[in-house]
């Protein structure tokens, strides 16, 4: 089949919008989404991008050095979240230097075993793996503290996104929806979120990874089985494969709603936590409520 814009072979057939694109048009549909999304967040100064070695962050990654690398107003950083995981985590980070390295680009590691007392591994033998993105979401802000970034970049793609807000909605976690990233307030003690692969699906970041040579581990997590949210994305696949284009309206319905849902629902006064001093809206913040229950 040949490109709808050109007479090249195509390398993928997008079924929401019914075009075929070869390596070019791919990559410059691709990058020119990834664009108008980051104009629409607020990017500036240092940017940790939280990476795990997979497809998604890689690609965050990479987009982000591409786009901003030459921009003397802004830097790109790495920071890799090691949960501890025996296998699989080492693997990623494995990749995640040598993208590094291969791109000039600083790199962070901070691990659950210094900073929880106990690695995933240990933890998993007691406990869901719920208490993983808890710990992971408090130690990428406070590394992102640490070397002193303005915002934080998450690997977030459309379908995680979509399954987010199908989530909440379902659970009727509204306050939760509202909460959602990426961040346009400036809570102090929290860095702000931006997601610049929010609109893009998760197997045309694959895509792209693989064109551009990206490496990334392509492993899955041992405890990923257990997590709630397996439900929600096999709802989604279903909806998006009989209608395509499914996961982009419910952006787009969040996306219509979002400030509504900011204004009913501003964010919580915050406070540092009792115990570790991080920001909390309660006396005891999540992460060290999860510790002490570690500890019983």
């Amino acid at each position: 089949m040949l490109c709808s814009k050109c007479n090249k072979n195509a390398v993928t057939f997008i079924r929401y919008s019914g075009m075929h694109l070869c390596k070019f048009h791919f990559n410059e549909f691709f990058e020119r989404r990834v664009k108008k999304t980051l104009r629409k967040q607020n990017v500036e100064g240092k940017i940790a991008v939280g990476v795990s070695g997979g497809k998604d962050s890689s690609v965050a990654l990479y987009i982000l050095k591409k786009i901003f690398g030459k921009r003397k107003d802004i830097t790109i950083e790495a920071v890799t979240v090691d949960e501890g995981i025996n296998g699989y985590r080492d693997k990623g980070i494995r990749i995640v230097k040598k993208n590094c390295k291969k791109w000039d680009i600083p790199h962070y590691i901070i691990s659950f075993k210094e900073q929880i007392g106990c690695s995933m591994d240990e933890i998993s033998k007691k406990f869901m793996c719920s208490y993983c993105g808890v710990f992971r979401r408090y130690l990428l802000n406070l590394k992102a503290k640490e070397i002193k970034a303005d915002r934080v970049a998450t690997g977030h793609n459309l379908d995680d996104t979509a399954q987010s807000i199908l989530m909440n909605i379902a659970k009727g976690n509204v306050e939760k929806l509202a909460r959602l990233g990426p961040h346009v307030n400036i809570q102090k003690g929290l860095i702000p979120r931006i997601e610049p692969l929010r609109n893009i699906p998760e197997k045309e970041n694959y895509l792209y990874a693989l064109l551009n040579n990206i490496e990334f581990y392509s492993g899955e997590c041992p405890y990923a089985y257990t997590a709630q949210r397996n439900m929600y994305r096999k709802i989604l696949y279903e909806l998006e494969n009989n209608s395509p284009g499914t996961r982009h309206a419910v952006l787009k319905s969040y996306d219509s709603i979002a400030d509504l849902l900011k204004k009913k629902f501003p964010p919580a006064k915050l406070k540092k936590c009792k115990i570790c001093g991080e920001p909390t809206s309660q006396i005891i913040c999540k992460t060290c409520k999860l510790k002490k229950e570690l500890t019983k």
